[in-house]
């Protein structure tokens, strides 16, 4: 089975269950959905970046800081978020990301509930090769320089959620509403 073939809940805009679609239709009519966001750092405190594969149906070989994923029909977000982090990162045992907050994702590629989660790993990684073509771990700093450098193309919801991870971090509370 192909990715567009996978089965996706489809959700209104209250993030509730309206129905099912094959994730190719999903992304060719626009239904929203979830995803999860999961920020990975090491003991170090770096962070996980990778650059997606070039065929992913979504933002083909652009970078991330996150690794995470739609939910399969039926999955919810605990589950799907630890799914997501262990077989990006090609590990076992992981422990459960942490759950920080949830925002709806409007702009380029579509429309999707994204629950943003973090986790520590020490483990060594190996990356799924069908989703992860580089990877390394970046001090925050190095992290920041490179988004604001504009020199990688990132993904757009990774962007949108590494700023509203930001605000959340600096202001200890809710991450500001789109366009604030």
């Amino acid at each position: 089975m192909s990715a567009a073939d996978e089965v996706l809940d489809v959700v209104d805009r209250d993030d509730r269950v309206t129905g099912q679609a094959r994730r190719g239709e999903v992304y060719a009519r626009g239904l929203l959905h979830r995803c999860v966001f999961v920020q990975v750092r090491d003991g170090l405190g770096r962070v996980f970046v990778h650059r997606r594969t070039a065929s992913k149906l979504v933002f083909p070989a652009h970078y991330d800081m996150f690794v995470g994923g739609v939910l399969g029909a039926g999955e919810d977000y605990p589950g799907a978020a630890l799914r997501e982090a262990e077989e990006e990162l090609g590990v076992s045992g992981l422990e459960q990301p942490v759950p920080l907050f949830k925002f709806l994702y409007e702009g380029p590629g579509g429309s999707w509930w994204s629950y943003v989660h973090e986790v520590r790993c020490a483990l060594p990684v190996v990356p799924q090769e069908s989703e992860v073509d580089w990877h390394a771990w970046l001090a925050p700093e190095e992290l920041e320089r490179r988004v604001a450098g504009g020199e990688w193309p990132w993904v757009p919801d990774g962007l949108e959620a590494y700023r509203r991870l930001r605000a959340f971090r600096e202001g200890g509370a809710r991450p500001p509403a789109p366009g604030a």
